[in-house]
């Protein structure tokens, strides 16, 4: 098993470094049983996004927009209120604790606490089905920890599987959307002046699918480009 650390100034510069070292340093894996049975390139991967909160959240090559994200955070993280969805990474954090609500109200009391954790994954995420005839997919974003340092809220993340072109550029900016309206709670509740911190992920499988390959040769290639001018000007 292969493995990456990557040191990113913001999303978009995350976002592109980890394309860039899976596809030149990346293994290939063959995916026996999932979502998508294919191959892929992957590496097990560590990011620190050092400046998330600085904008645009999204490299303008992204295959999303902020609409999209502004949903994703709105919807998926924060309220997890989605029709036809089995489960949302909100919904798991609301129900059948509200995890959101207690994670204020701990740091509104005491802001060197740390055992604030987010817990989205559940033990039954095991198996297969949960429901006959139905497969079960089990969430991709397992746990998003806290903690507080230097007046800042600081987030580390584990993906168990993490598509690293369509999925990521969403999940960070997402994620950096929900630390924000959480530490805007904390604020309003205590009284405080926190800010944003970094994010921090793990994933053991970040991966590229072969469908995409030619879309992430194409933004990873040798050559001068607008992003590699705007990531020089931010080292």
């Amino acid at each position: 098993m292969k493995y990456a650390v990557i040191k990113a100034f913001d999303c978009p510069d995350a976002w592109y470094k980890v394309l860039n070292e899976i596809w030149y340093n990346g293994e290939v894996f063959n995916v026996g049983y999932g979502s998508e049975i294919t191959e892929t390139k992957k590496l097990n991967v560590s990011i620190e996004i050092t400046n998330p909160a600085n904008r645009p959240l999204l490299d303008f090559m992204a295959p999303c927009d902020m609409d999209y994200v502004n949903w994703y955070a709105l919807k998926y993280l924060w309220s997890g209120e989605i029709e036809e969805e089995t489960y949302t990474y909100g919904s798991r954090m609301r129900d059948p604790v509200d995890q959101v609500e207690e994670a204020i109200k701990r740091y509104a009391d005491e802001i060197q606490d740390r055992q604030v954790t987010f817990v989205i994954r559940l033990p039954e995420d095991i198996k297969k089905q949960l429901t006959k005839n139905r497969k079960h997919e089990p969430p991709c974003l397992s746990i998003m920890d806290t903690e507080i340092s230097d007046n800042k809220l600081h987030l580390t993340c584990y993906f168990r599987s993490w598509d690293a072109y369509a999925g990521l550029p969403a999940n960070i900016a997402g994620i950096q959307m929900f630390n924000e309206a959480l530490v805007s709670e904390i604020n309003r509740t205590a009284n405080m002046n926190l800010q944003t911190g970094k994010l921090i992920f793990h994933s053991k499988n970040c991966h590229i699918y072969e469908r995409l390959y030619h879309l992430v040769e194409e933004k990873v290639k040798p050559g001068e480009d607008k992003r590699r001018k705007m990531l020089s000007s931010k080292q």
